[in-house]
């Protein structure tokens, strides 16, 4: 994948989900797209530590086709 269309995917998914500012994407090429999969994990109020887990599908011209999240 060129690193400019990473950065450009990475932005778009930043400005939604900003609690994974800063994570590198996990990429995988994908059919004629590619699969991005960011992993943080944060501290709950109550001390237990939460994996957050976002996956995105993308076209190879830089289009974000779907996201999903865990919670």
């Amino acid at each position: 994948m060129d690193t400019g269309l990473l950065e450009k995917l990475c932005m778009q998914v930043y400005s939604k989900y900003p609690e994974i500012s800063g994570v590198k994407p996990k990429v995988q090429a994908q059919g004629e797209g590619y699969l991005l999969v960011f992993k943080n994990s944060a501290r709950a109020s109550n001390g237990v530590n939460i994996q957050r887990i976002i996956r995105v599908v993308a076209s190879a011209s830089g289009k974000i086709i779907k996201v999903s999240s865990s919670k």
